[in-house]
């Protein structure tokens, strides 16, 4: 088979809602051919953004049932498509994203070459969450007034105790620093995942379940060690990140961009009491976008580089940092589920409009009819 599966794969992937941009030194293909065989890439470009049975997509590729279930589950277990299982139905399968998906399901399996190739590729991939973020941040609940309005899915504690499945998996950017000798020295084990994606997680050995007490143990760890919350961005979020400005794959590109504000969402943004400041310099060291200076000896806060994570204020020991919610019209929106920000995000990017959706749900009911035989 032909080194064109993996650049139909490539395409295949960039014409999903989250893209896989092309880039001159193609990097791109390099980072496939370390995670696919030929015959998987072969395989996936039968796979869309709706999940379907193995039956449906045996039917798709010309191939045998059976074996086409063995593959899929074997690719699944690789983290390199999205399954769905139920005790009552046949497992389902869906093409997954790059990120976020194929490249966090590689936890516990870098591997030197795959993480210098990614390092290469991930400056391309902010480009696209210019147009729609998929990740968000929260603010650690210590550093929301106890007036201020805010909404559950702008709580991390309030996200966690709404879970009865919760998993917990290693930080795939702080274990692929600590393996190249840079390391930040921060807790490693602090991916919260949860419901269907605690599942999968769970089902394929990428983390542990943990109950809610351990996970609001972690949310408080995260903060001590100036961890960043970013949920995806989604009121039904299916996971939440603590992310280090030191190893994570965003914040790291996200701090060379002039305007970090307008990529990732927030609701929130600091300000400060000068006449409380005993300019201490521990704000500055908290922020993970230098959204702080400190030059003029009173701390003056850059709203187009502040992301709203309330790292400074929950540690300001003279409380002169708070939170205040944005303006109606400068938050914003958060779709209800990954689905709607994915469509929203495959729109932006000009990727998926409404008639090629009900064409795909369409022609994937065709298929499952005929699959009956």
């Amino acid at each position: 088979m032909s080194d064109d599966s993996y650049q139909q794969l490539a395409r295949h992937l960039d014409n999903l809602p989250a893209g896989y941009p092309a880039t001159e030194s193609g990097v791109e293909l390099r980072i496939l051919r370390r995670l696919f065989t030929p015959e998987e890439a072969a395989l996936t470009l039968h796979l869309t953004i709706l999940p379907e049975e193995a039956r449906v997509v045996a039917r798709r590729a010309g191939l045998p049932t059976a074996e086409t279930a063995q593959r899929l589950q074997a690719m699944e277990q690789k983290g390199l498509i999205y399954g769905v299982h139920s005790h009552d139905a046949p497992p389902q399968y869906m093409a997954a994203p790059f990120v976020v998906g194929i490249w966090e399901f590689q936890v516990n399996r870098l591997t030197p070459e795959l993480i210098r190739d990614f390092e290469e590729y991930a400056p391309h991939l902010l480009t696209i969450w210019e147009k729609t973020p998929q990740l968000r941040t929260i603010p650690v609940g210590e550093s929301i007034p106890t007036q201020t309005e805010v909404l559950v899915y702008e709580q991390a504690e309030a996200m966690v105790r709404a879970q009865r499945r919760i998993v917990v998996a290693p930080c795939i950017c702080r274990q692929e620093r600590q393996m190249v000798g840079e390391g930040c020295g921060k807790p490693l084990e602090t991916c919260l995942s949860f419901g269907a994606a605690a599942d999968f997680y769970q089902r394929n050995g990428l983390g542990r379940p943990i109950d809610q007490e351990e996970a609001l143990a972690i949310l408080r760890t995260a903060n001590a060690a100036g961890l960043v919350l970013q949920p995806g961005n989604a009121q039904r979020a299916s996971f939440i990140c603590c992310c280090c400005g030191d190893c994570c794959g965003v914040l790291r590109n996200l701090q060379q961009h002039p305007h970090p504000a307008s990529v990732i969402g927030s609701a929130f943004y600091a300000v400060v009491a000068a006449e409380q400041c005993t300019t201490c310099g521990l704000c500055e060291v908290r922020c993970q976008m230098g959204a702080l200076d400190l030059n003029n000896f009173v701390p003056q806060v850059s709203l187009e580089r502040c992301i709203g994570c309330g790292l400074c204020v929950s540690t300001c020991p003279s409380g002169a940092l708070s939170l205040l919610r944005k303006g109606e019209g400068e938050r914003p929106s958060v779709p209800k589920n990954m689905t709607l920000t994915h469509w929203q995000l495959g729109r932006a990017r000009g990727k998926l409009r409404v008639g090629e959706l009900v064409l795909l749900a369409a022609r994937s009911q065709v298929d499952r009819l005929l699959a009956r035989g």
